[in-house]
């Protein structure tokens, strides 16, 4: 049954949105290119006689190099460099994606690369490019704009309206139907933009320059999966100078943070109510302070604690050096490999959370605050898979921290359980999503729940066996570490 309700919803999505088309369909013209070695005033001319703004380098056997795009070409005048030789201005390694790709993919790679074009092949030869205008005029959802408009904001009022903006797409796209993973994927990328913007504005008040730091994103923004209702959760990495104090690093970055947490706040990720914020002096460590901080939860964990520090195992750097959170990942994955109870701990913990069915296979519903016999899709399903996904990703040393690329390298990609536990993952985060729409016009209490009783038979009999996937998740684990 929910086998069949995935396929259902993805046909009406298909059929509902524009992001399904496949990028090949997009491409209006051959693609212009030059050679490397083409003078600069050349390519410029090229690309106002062709009328675009992008020229694609080709080597000699006919491959793209790079991209020039008329950003560039600003800088060719401003710095009089008509008589240099394109590839020493060109973007190198330019995105490439297949013909077949679909329209989302480009859209992702777009805001996580902030970039403004990518290249469409077909069977690896060059076939077009396809920009952002195109795309995203395409939607008529009116992402171009915030795109642009996140990268021009000058100050955090500007940025919490742009941040209403992206709240509104998302309801808008939710309606549309797009594929649940892609949204709350394309969501974080969105808010990462907002978030890397609101750390830029607030770091021209502070003087930072001798610094080594890096922001880290934690929870579900570093999962990925941020919905319409998150609060903030992040904390800060620097180093410390050969001679220095940690304390003496921490002072300066405290007071940043503390700023770029309250502008964060005026955009509507309200400040986590647990403190897991850069401005708490516990989460604004040193690398080595971290290095200890992370040691001491794997070599002596216990599983309440490992409950409240789960967060922090699905970590990415958000804006900064990124080699500082790089080199803790590596330090976290082999750590845990040398500390087997680690895992078994880790995996008690998972199995605290319940997925809400009853005895019978019927739904274990309660009643909460204006959600009568409801079920809390947070706690008692999205929940189950993510801590589930977890301890599989440790457990193999996979670097990857959002939940659906852990199943996907942790079970095999492809293969009958892997494909049950993303469809009733997906389906759980887009019952989810449409809770919080839905919440959003004044059941605030109720933005992770729904009641069983109001969904249609399919959807009920989705979700039921969703929650039974997700019990198998559990005993999947329970039978590895014996529990």
């Amino acid at each position: 049954m929910l086998e069949k309700y995935a396929r259902l919803e993805e046909r009406l999505a298909a059929e509902q949105q524009t992001f399904a088309r496949p990028l090949g369909d997009l491409v209006r013209r051959a693609p212009v290119t030059c050679t490397a070695e083409r003078p600069l005033a050349e390519v410029a001319a090229l690309m106002r006689r062709e009328g675009v703004g992008s020229v694609v380098v080709l080597d000699g056997a006919g491959r793209p190099i790079g991209i020039l795009t008329s950003h560039d070409m600003v800088r060719v005048v401003a710095e009089d460099r008509g008589a240099a030789p394109a590839a020493e201005l060109m973007s190198r390694d330019p995105v490439a994606l297949e013909a077949h790709a679909f329209a989302y993919e480009a859209a992702l790679a777009m805001a996580a690369r902030g970039i403004r074009h990518v290249l469409v092949t077909d069977e690896g030869r060059l076939a077009g490019v396809v920009s952002e205008r195109d795309l995203f005029a395409l939607q008529r959802l009116g992402l171009g704009e915030i795109t642009m408009e996140l990268r021009l904001a000058a100050d955090v009022p500007a940025l919490a309206a742009l941040a209403a903006e992206i709240r509104a797409l998302t309801a808008r796209l939710v309606a549309q139907g797009v594929g649940t993973e892609q949204l709350t994927h394309f969501v974080s990328l969105l808010n990462d933009r907002l978030s890397r913007r609101a750390i830029e504005i607030v770091r021209k008040r502070h003087d930072l320059s001798r610094l080594r730091w890096c922001w880290i994103a934690f929870g579900s923004e570093g999962r990925f999966e941020q919905t319409l209702a998150t609060d903030q959760d992040n904390g800060l990495v620097f180093a410390v100078h050969e001679g220095g104090e940690a304390q003496a690093a921490r002072a300066p970055l405290l007071a940043f943070a503390r700023e770029v947490n309250e502008a964060l706040a005026a955009c509507g990720f309200p400040l986590c109510k647990g403190n897991v914020m850069a401005s708490n002096p516990q989460l604004c460590l040193s690398l080595e302070e971290w290095q200890r901080k992370m040691a001491g939860w794997i070599e002596v964990s216990m599983p309440k604690a490992l409950m409240d520090a789960a967060i922090f195992f699905d970590f990415r750097a958000l804006y900064g050096d990124a080699e500082l959170v790089a080199a803790l990942r590596e330090r976290v994955l082999a750590r845990v490999r040398s500390h087997p109870a680690f895992l078994r701990h880790m995996a008690q913990a998972a199995l605290e959370a319940r997925p809400a069915l009853g005895r019978f296979g019927g739904f274990a519903t309660e009643d909460a605050p204006g959600a009568p016999r409801s079920i809390d899709l947070k706690l008692g399903a999205a929940r189950v898979f993510v801590d589930a996904a977890r301890v599989l990703a440790l457990a193999r040393g996979i670097a990857h921290t959002s939940t659906a690329e852990r199943l996907r390298a942790a079970l095999g990609e492809g293969s009958p359980e892997c494909a049950a536990a993303l469809r009733a993952f997906f389906l759980v985060q887009t019952l989810r999503l449409e809770a919080q729409l839905a919440a959003s016009a004044g059941a605030a209490r109720a933005a992770n729940r729904v009641a069983p009783e109001r969904l249609d038979r399919v959807t009920q009999a989705a979700l039921r066996e969703a929650l039974r996937v997700a019990k198998d998740l559990q005993r999947r684990l329970a039978l590895d570490y014996q529990l």
